[in-house]
């Protein structure tokens, strides 16, 4: 017997989980793999992000906060230090 666990906001009605659960995993999955073949977007997106963090990580300004915080900062500040990007 297989068993798998899922983490939910819906109300405890069997019927209703076990017809929403195959709904967003079609959705997903159609998403995911579109996104994938099209845009080769896995590899991608993920070296777009590791250049962020690390130009993130670059700011020579100490500044309060995580990652998250500066990441903000970075993205809704016409002042912030754009490195190696030509304005």
């Amino acid at each position: 017997m297989e068993q798998r666990l899922h983490i939910s906001s819906l109300a405890p009605d069997a019927k209703r989980i076990s017809r929403a659960i195959p709904a967003h995993w079609f959705v997903e999955n159609r998403l995911h793999w579109c996104m994938d073949v099209a845009f080769n977007d896995a590899h991608n997106l993920a070296a777009l992000k590791h250049i962020a963090l690390n130009l993130i990580r670059l700011d020579p300004m100490k500044r309060k906060g995580g990652i998250k915080a500066r990441r903000l900062i970075a993205a809704t500040s016409d002042t912030q230090p754009r490195h190696g990007v030509v304005p």
